[in-house]
């Protein structure tokens, strides 16, 4: 079965789908998107990405492309289109088509939306958390407005690529200050020995992980402590346990970070538990 992408408008074949050369995301990166996890067919957490998506926008002055109902009917329907029961949803919408000029068009233009969806492997993901993966460090090269979720992301496509020609699967940024900032696809975490869950804040240097949220919550119903600060990779290494969170992984245990094992190199139960636990915690659309 071919995939299906919806395109400003249109429900396409995937080998059809496309956006106009002068797209200023094509041209500027100059858009934003958000990731939903999708499990029995239906959208993880939505009420909250949608959120983060009008802030992104905002932020960069983009208007919005259509109602936030209208928009979940579209991402609903192109789940349903490409039968996926469990995997991910993808939506992106830039500031639209308009003649390559730096500055904003004069003239008001349409953003573009575009949303594809595709399905995973539970099974895989199961036995990924049951190994942990491996993470790598890299100094912060980003630039400092993070907290939009910008399509912007060849600094975090360099950092995975690094990670995996070393045969890791996730790199963790490291700020001037010798803290660990967030992964270049998800929020990091350590579980200190003393079983308090740390994390940076998210009120600068980091994206506002929509499954950092929840998993927030997640904690505070399961009466663990939390530490909103930052840390260092020798705090990391030296820790329990640590782990990521994205929705595209939701809690995935970390077992070595620069080829020194964290804890006793397996993933650490706490972190199992998390991931157990928070499909409990989660919005589902």
């Amino acid at each position: 079965m071919s995939r299906i992408a919806y395109v400003n408008g249109r429900y396409v074949p995937m080998r059809d789908a496309s956006v106009h050369v002068e797209d200023r995301g094509y041209q500027f990166a100059d858009g934003v998107y958000e990731v939903c996890e999708v499990r029995g067919g239906r959208l993880i957490d939505w009420p909250r990405h949608a959120k983060r998506l009008q802030r992104s926008l905002s932020e960069l002055r983009i208007a919005e492309p259509m109602q936030l109902n209208a928009l979940l009917m579209i991402l609903r329907e192109v789940v349903r289109r490409n039968r996926v029961d469990y995997g991910i949803v993808y939506l992106q919408v830039t500031r639209g088509v308009a003649r390559r000029d730096h500055g904003f068009p004069l003239q008001p233009v349409r953003p573009s939306v575009v949303v594809t969806a595709r399905s995973a492997n539970a099974d895989k993901a199961e036995k990924t958390a049951t190994n942990g993966i491996k993470v790598i460090t890299v100094p912060e090269n980003r630039w400092p407005r993070v907290d939009i979720k910008s399509v912007a992301l060849l600094p975090n496509v360099l950092a995975r690529q690094a990670a995996k020609d070393q045969g890791a699967q996730e790199a963790w940024y490291v700020d001037g200050s010798g803290h660990v900032t967030e992964g270049a696809s998800c929020n990091a975490w350590i579980i200190t020995k003393d079983g308090r869950a740390v994390t940076r804040s998210a009120e600068s240097g980091i994206l506002s992980g929509i499954t950092r949220a929840v998993l927030i919550e997640t904690l505070a119903a399961l009466q663990i402590k939390l530490d909103e600060r930052p840390f260092t990779p020798q705090e990391a290494t030296d820790a329990a346990e640590a782990f990521v969170t994205a929705a595209t992984q939701i809690v995935m245990p970390v077992v070595s970070i620069d080829g020194r094992p964290v804890g006793d190199g397996r993933p650490g139960p706490l972190a199992l538990r998390l991931r157990e636990q928070f499909h409990r915690f989660a919005d589902v659309t």
